[in-house]
């Protein structure tokens, strides 16, 4: 049987970190399990590639969640990345750290370590920010390039110019000082191309003899002898093969596929394995628990000017802007179009923000235009408008991820139960009045259609809340479900060990003890770069600095 010193089940955002940093010690060995294949696809590597990888099931899970009870009994579709890079080679490519007091909520939560003072030299060490100056928060030096948003199209001018005349400040930064205001988002582009955890981590690290790379290799179980994990049984080429870990295994699959190889180990609720047949190698019940993610509601508009995506939503338009940022890494097809934020407090009473919005110079359309014959199908979406995207960032609703078998290539189940609280629908039905009235603004006029979704007519609280069971998606940040902490429900230590079993870490998203307030790809990799120090023993990053 093969043994590695470690073996990395998913090459994600957190798995390509864990892989690069851990095979720099040259005495080290590493195999990096990933069940999709090669982030080959030139649509990856092209920003504006994003809209088609997240419909697609070539290089994602394609995962649906159960009927939603208060969302109409609606399945929302959950796109996951199955592919080198995993989530990170087809998100939207934004880069939020969260605010501060998410990470000393972390922390007070008995999670000693997890502190904004213990995770920003981690932010820093990854990020390697092109445009802005390395200070105290920011990193220039790290593999992570980060830019930026540069688009030119007027549209983000004059959502800019309608926040500050509805009394939002201006932000130059989010991840700066401060989180509210209106600004332009940083994004994990460089040169023309996506900055994933796979380009950015793992290709440099491909050439060191110490790290094997497997890809179309599904991970089955963790083996357990006698409370330790001693390797991983996966499949791969129509064989099943056995691994041994000589020091750790380390789960790093994500918010859904981390929890499913625990319990299909044996790791999780003694009900819920015994429903499957599972064995209990130990009884963990918070596995699969705590479900967090943000819903999503767009509010829509028409725009009687000629600027927007729409001119590039048709086939020969597309092929030729596809071809520009490909060639010659520019164009419109070079960038994301939703570079326009804004973090705000839906009442005033908060103290954080509780919404995020997302400016898109489009409307979405979720197909190309052929020339000439397009009107013979034409959609209501299907013309130049402009985009709001708002979510709740800081959730109370609850959910958790189950077994639908004992197969490994079963999808997991998922009852992400959003919309469950009166406030998590107090906070769509203010933002979506506060950015109706952004828009409302004069800078938005001669810009400004008709409002095509929800419609000038959703007004009363009751329409607003039809309108978002009607409509609402996640936008794509689950996590919480192998939970940080020192309680009972509690899935892994602050250092991130899985309870109750040795040599075996959960290093991923899922290990969030509460979901943080923004985009979360770059917390991930913050958390895969600090627990590859744990894993090493080496000092945290702000102890060697206080120490010197």
């Amino acid at each position: 049987m093969r043994a590695y010193d470690y073996v990395i089940v998913g090459a994600g955002s957190a798995g390509c970190v864990l892989a690069a940093r851990l095979t720099e010690d040259p005495d080290v060995t590493v195999l990096l399990l990933e069940a999709g294949g090669w982030d080959w696809n030139p649509l990856i590597h092209i920003p504006l590639g994003v809209g088609k990888l997240v419909r697609s099931s070539l290089h994602s899970w394609g995962y649906w969640t159960e009927p939603e009870p208060h969302l109409g009994g609606r399945r929302l579709y959950w796109p996951r990345g199955k592919v080198i890079g995993g989530s990170s080679s087809i998100n939207s490519m934004i880069y939020i750290r969260g605010h501060p007091r998410d990470y000393d909520t972390w922390a007070q939560l008995g999670n000693r370590g997890w502190s904004w003072d213990d995770v920003l030299p981690y932010f820093r060490r990854s990020e390697g920010h092109v445009d802005r100056p390395e200070d105290d928060l920011h990193g220039t030096g790290g593999p992570l390039k980060v830019q930026r948003g540069r688009g030119d199209n007027p549209l983000y001018d004059v959502f800019f110019r309608a926040a500050g005349e509805a009394g939002y400040p201006w932000n130059d930064d989010f991840n700066g000082p401060g989180q509210e205001g209106v600004g332009r988002y940083d994004f994990t582009i460089h040169d023309g191309r996506r900055a994933s955890a796979a380009a950015c981590y793992l290709r440099p690290a491909l050439k060191r003899p110490n790290l094997t790379v497997e890809t179309r290799a599904l991970t089955h179980r963790v083996v357990v002898e006698g409370g330790r994990a001693t390797g991983v049984e996966y499949h791969r080429e129509g064989t099943l093969h056995r691994v041994a870990a000589a020091r750790e295994v380390l789960l790093a699959g994500g918010a859904l596929n981390s929890p499913q190889v625990l319990m299909l180990s044996g790791i999780g609720d003694p009900d819920e394995l015994a429903a499957h047949g599972i064995p209990v190698a130990h009884a963990l019940p918070g596995v699969g628990r705590d479900l967090q993610d943000h819903l999503d509601i767009p509010l829509q508009f028409a725009c009687p000017k000629p600027v927007t995506l729409h001119s590039l939503v048709r086939l020969d338009r597309a092929a030729i802007a596809m071809a520009q940022a490909a060639l010659f890494r520019s164009g419109p097809a070079s960038s994301f179009p939703a570079e326009g934020g804004l973090f705000v407090r839906s009442r005033p009473e908060l103290e954080l923000p509780d919404m995020q919005w997302h400016f898109l110079i489009g409307l979405g359309a979720k197909r190309l235009r052929v020339p000439l014959l397009w009107q013979l199908n034409r959609g209501p979406m299907d013309r130049d408008g402009f985009t709001i995207r708002m979510c709740q960032l800081r959730p109370e609703s609850r959910g958790r991820v189950t077994l639908r078998s004992d197969d490994p290539a079963d999808r997991v189940r998922i009852f992400a139960n959003y919309y469950s609280t009166e406030n998590d629908r107090r906070s769509f039905r203010d933002g979506l009045r506060m950015a109706r009235e952004l828009v409302a603004q004069s800078a938005f006029d001669g810009w400004r259609g008709e409002e095509l979704s929800p419609g000038a007519d959703v007004r009363s609280d009751a329409d607003i809340d039809a309108y978002v069971r009607r409509i609402a998606e996640t936008i794509y940040h689950p996590v919480g479900t192998c939970r940080m902490g020192s309680d009972d429900g509690a899935v892994v230590d602050r250092e991130l060990r899985v309870r109750g079993i040795d040599g075996l870490r959960v290093v991923d998203a899922s290990i969030m003890p509460r979901l943080i307030g923004g985009n979360t790809n770059a917390p991930t990799m913050m958390i895969a770069e600090k627990a590859a120090d744990m894993i090493r023993g080496r000092a945290a990053l702000g102890q060697e600095r206080a120490a010197a």
